[in-house]
């Protein structure tokens, strides 16, 4: 992770050249953005109720309380 290179020189100099406001751009638009990748769930919620539902003494009924408390938790039905 160390060595990995995250900035390439293009993008290096042209940090180098920026205004302060510029810059403070820059970062707030580049935050907002890796924001905005973490925030985004990647759950599937039709493979978890399948996969839920294969567990032993799970029934239909059970499975739909468990869902509910799951989908009230991720905002899915709000």
């Amino acid at each position: 992770m160390q060595n990995e290179k995250i900035l390439d020189r293009a993008t290096y100099k042209k940090i180098k050249g920026m205004t302060r406001e510029e810059m403070q751009n820059f970062l707030t638009n580049y935050y907002h953005n890796v924001m905005k990748d973490a925030e985004s769930p990647t759950l599937n919620l039709g493979e978890l109720r399948t996969e839920i539902g294969t567990i032993k003494g799970v029934g239909e009924k059970r499975l739909n309380e468990i869902m509910e408390v799951i989908e009230k938790h991720l905002g899915v039905n709000e």
